[in-house]
């Protein structure tokens, strides 16, 4: 019961579609009939609303962040650079009704974490409420990183950063992006406090992040199609 709450809180999460709601609100139209017709921030900047795109970043990135810190909340011992994270992860974690912060309490967290990573993607990636129609899961992911570890997270926006520049692919950036949280977890391992952290690490939360970045990654297969096809639009290039 207690691996079902891990994983239906970061479900629910994950399948707010805040990119559909902000264009609904604001009158950008229908999300699903522009462009890629994804719910996901590349797809609402082709509204050309720059600062609904940001929003949309950023709150999806949210999701991927609470649904870490809200599991993270009550783990005993956080280290110092964490403070803030647990913090917040505390008053989100008691805001829980009882019968749910009864059953997460008496169990091993380090397994609940993980659930709650695959929790918010696939609730991302396929909503109940759009029929499972959802986004690709960059933005989600990129929060969870931060959640986990700050280092990781801003890794994430490097690498973003870096290949979406060198290759002008957004879809290149953002898979490069999903695929550096596991590999930068791992390089950053020793790092990651005593014995037994460092086995949590290895054993449940890397292995939570790589396959993460795989469904991040099937979520761009057509995406993938087209970059072999030679057709994938290029950024500042509207979609075709």
């Amino acid at each position: 019961m207690e691996s079902f709450y891990a994983l239906a809180l970061g479900y629910l999460l994950g399948s707010i579609p805040f990119g559909l709601i902000l264009t609904n609100l604001l009158g950008e139209g229908n999300l699903r009939q522009i462009g890629s017709g994804n719910i996901g921030a590349t797809n609402v900047l082709r509204t050309g609303n720059k600062g609904l795109a940001a929003a949309t970043l950023l709150l999806d990135a949210g999701k991927g962040f609470l649904a870490v810190l809200i599991v993270r909340g009550f783990v005993d011992g956080c280290r110092i650079q964490d403070f803030l994270a647990c913090w917040i992860g505390n008053q989100l974690y008691s805001a829980l009704p009882n019968s749910v912060l009864h059953s997460l309490q008496h169990g091993p967290t380090s397994f609940y974490v993980p659930l709650a990573i695959i929790g918010v993607l696939l609730g991302h990636c396929f909503p109940v409420w759009l029929k499972f129609r959802g986004g690709k899961g960059v933005a989600t992911m990129l929060g969870v990183g931060f959640g986990l570890d700050w280092r990781i997270g801003l890794i994430q926006v490097a690498v973003w950063l870096i290949a979406a520049r060198i290759t002008r692919v957004s879809s290149v950036g953002g898979m490069a992006s999903a695929f550096s949280a596991p590999v930068a977890a791992a390089a950053l391992l020793s790092t990651m406090g005593d014995g037994l952290d460092v086995m949590i690490w290895l054993l449940l939360y890397i292995p939570a992040l790589l396959a993460a970045a795989l469904l991040v990654v099937w979520q761009h297969r057509e995406n993938l199609a087209r970059l072999r096809a030679g057709t994938e639009p290029r950024i500042g290039q509207k979609s075709k």
